[in-house]
């Protein structure tokens, strides 16, 4: 995991300053991003339980839908510092279920699961945000690696 090299030291009359401000930076945007990561993989579970919930009698008719049990993914990203939530391409009705159209009831699966368990983001985010005192355990919770996952229980 590399940390960014640039600490400043300056030495003036037998008084050492050292600057981690970059250092300190580096931390907090990963903290926020590990946040963020666990933040998605919480919704994607949460939802797709709804989803298996909702449509537990329609999920044995077929193979290809009963198969289809991560309907949801989410994306972690690294420049834009943000986190996306959505439902996979491809997914049997999905965004229609989420939205609703003219022939379907609109659903809002994930709409409803975010809204549902704000506490609880709220809650793992707080955790995250908290081990900024703490510099160890900061570092142990920093992953460097873009993050892309479906909420699965890996």
């Amino acid at each position: 995991m590399p940390m960014p090299p640039s600490v400043t030291r300056i030495t003036k009359n037998g008084i050492e300053f050292v600057s981690n401000v970059d250092r300190v930076n580096y931390t907090m945007k990963e903290l926020c991003r590990a946040a963020l990561r666990d933040v998605g993989k919480f919704v994607c579970i949460t939802s797709n339980k709804a989803a298996q919930k909702l449509y537990y009698n329609s999920m044995r008719k077929s193979k290809r839908v009963r198969g289809s049990k991560g309907a949801f993914q989410y994306w972690a990203r690294k420049q834009e510092g943000d986190l996306l939530v959505g439902i996979k391409h491809g997914t049997w009705y999905g965004t229609e279920q989420e939205l609703g159209s003219s022939k379907m009831k609109r659903h809002g699966i994930l709409t409803n699961t975010v809204q549902d368990n704000i506490a609880t983001i709220i809650k793992v985010e707080s955790q995250y945000l908290s081990a900024l005192e703490e510099e160890a355990e900061a570092l142990a919770l920093i992953s460097d690696k873009e993050y892309r996952g479906g909420g699965d229980d890996d």
